[in-house]
């Protein structure tokens, strides 16, 4: 089961995320490419290379799988995961 709340810092910690929650809430990429509005494949590469993913195709990933984005300053009061865990 993921956090509930997590500081990302990076594309990948991103990538990892997006991937863990798709699995954990047992959806194909092919699910979640129809809620997102794009081909299977762009999700496969999105997973692979979170990096080139656009703010907009984010929010909908995120809303496909229920999350939900958030900013604040650093240092705030949620859990934050060391580069080793990913």
């Amino acid at each position: 089961m993921l956090p509930q709340t997590l500081v990302i810092l990076s594309a990948p910690q991103m990538g990892q995320q997006l991937l863990a929650a798709r699995k954990a809430q047992k959806m194909t990429q092919g699910a979640v490419a129809a809620k997102v509005g794009v081909a299977q494949s762009r999700i496969s590469d999105l997973e692979k290379r979170p990096g080139e993913i656009s703010l907009e195709q984010l929010l909908a990933w995120c809303a496909a799988l229920g999350l939900e984005l958030s900013v604040g300053q650093r240092g705030a009061s949620a859990e934050t995961l060391e580069k080793a865990d990913w």
